[in-house]
């Protein structure tokens, strides 16, 4: 990866889209230190004690903070990232859009145009909602009809810029634009994750200091360990052996060679970890938009469907597995790809084309997305697993000293989308590389 990085650091094309890149990043970060009007600055340390386990933390972490203290971009890529999935969905149910998608250049404007336009519309339903919370909770200094206008044409503003910020990404830098600005808000949170992990083990006396470091080298060296599984499933694959036919057309022979068909282990990346987090969280962020505590529906929430509840575990890993399939069966058509093999004179070893060829591949994609399924479950699980089991302790045994863990509720899946952008973003690298047939990577 650094021998990539270097090399194209030594283009000087690839250079100036570096450079712009870290320039764009670098605009985002400081619109994100900056605070929407007629906001308390006592939100802070509020939001996290209240909402930091709940979907508005992974909000707030995906916002790289700026959720948690109300600013411009607190809303940051969540409305332009649903958007996207909203018409990735609408394309399969709707012919309309899907001729859209069938039509090139052209049909790709529309459907941006279309996901800008509903980016801004989940932007206004979002922002009412996040400044009614604000209100709700007294976190605003004031709370006429002109302050709270003026707080939800910020944050739409601010998610209309985020969005153009990452197009520009797209268009002028390196790698995914929305994948880039994730991988800066989530490493900008870091050092105050690690900070919040010292002052729960260390700093508020519960352990010896000694006892203290010896917890902090372990959850580093788990961290480390966490990396590399992550880094070796990534970039696993399942490769289906396939044969080309001789042709002879004219005076010369074509085909006859031998490739594969390669299926990646986590073919659905974060997907169904954002989609899971995001519905299992709904009872929880309800909740929190009512102003009455003590009912029993509250209640109920709290004991069953809280982050720090096995209910909510359980349900939180079922419905990882059951959105990776559904993830999976919207982007890969296996029919579609054993036609095109045959259209291209091949089939798969041992198979018939057509009907086998296609229940072949199905048993593979099946089976490949129920391995990838367990591995989110491990990465996203194992961490708010550490969190259910510390808090059934301080329950049992109220007088117990144990560590707070809480922060690592949303560790996993921060973690797995900051390996797979730094992963897809080398990859980008390599190949704009390869098509400059660059001297120094290829030798």
């Amino acid at each position: 990866m650094f021998k990539t990085l270097k090399n194209a650091w030594k283009t000087p094309e690839l250079q100036k889209k570096m450079l712009f890149t870290l320039f764009i990043v670098l605009l985002y970060r400081l619109g994100a230190c900056i605070c929407v009007p007629y906001v308390s600055p006592d939100i802070s340390t509020s939001f996290e004690s209240l909402y930091g386990s709940s979907v508005l933390g992974l909000m707030s972490i995906l916002s790289g903070g700026a959720m948690q203290y109300a600013t411009l971009f607190a809303l940051s890529v969540s409305p332009y990232i649903t958007a996207s999935i909203v018409i990735q969905l609408l394309t399969i149910a709707i012919p309309a859009l899907e001729r859209w998608a069938k039509d090139g250049a052209n049909g790709q404007k529309k459907i941006a145009a279309l996901t800008r336009y509903v980016t801004i519309a989940l932007a206004l339903v979002t922002s009412y909602g996040y400044s009614m919370l604000l209100k709700s909770q007294g976190w605003l200094v004031k709370s006429n009809w002109f302050a709270m206008l003026v707080i939800n044409a910020s944050f739409c503003a601010g998610a209309a810029l985020v969005m153009w910020l990452a197009e520009l990404i797209n268009e002028k830098g390196i790698g995914n634009g929305i994948s880039i600005i994730l991988f800066a808000n989530i490493v900008a949170t870091l050092p105050g994750m690690v900070l919040s992990m010292w002052d729960g083990i260390i700093m508020n006396g519960i352990y010896h200091w000694a006892i203290g470091i010896a917890i902090a080298i372990a959850v580093l060296a788990v961290v480390v360990a966490t990396i590399g599984f992550v880094v070796w499933v990534t970039n696993s694959e399942r490769r289906i052996p396939i044969q080309y036919a001789k042709r002879v057309v004219g005076r010369k022979m074509y085909g006859g060679q031998a490739t594969n068909l390669p299926i990646k282990l986590n073919m659905t990346g974060v997907m169904p970890i954002i989609f899971a987090s995001s519905i299992v969280s709904i009872p929880a962020t309800i909740t929190a938009f009512m102003s009455n505590q003590e009912n029993g529906f509250v209640k109920f929430v709290e004991n069953f469907f809280s982050p720090t509840t096995w209910p909510y575990l359980v349900v939180y890993l079922l419905l990882i597995i059951a959105f990776s399939y559904f993830y999976v069966m919207i982007s890969f058509n296996p029919v579609e790809v054993a036609n095109n093999i045959a259209a291209n004179g091949g089939s798969v070893r041992g198979m018939r084309p057509g009907r086998p060829t296609v229940q072949y591949i199905q048993k593979i994609l099946k089976r490949v997305t129920l391995i990838g399924a367990f591995f989110l479950c491990i990465v996203a699980g194992l961490p708010m697993l550490v969190t259910v089991v510390t808090t059934a302790i301080q329950n049992l045994n109220p007088t117990a000293s144990m560590p707070d863990f809480s922060i690592l509720t949303f560790g996993g899946s921060s973690l797995l989308i900051v390996v797979g952008v730094a992963l897809e973003t080398v990859r980008d690298l390599e190949a704009q590389l390869s098509l400059r047939a660059s001297k120094g990577f290829l030798g």
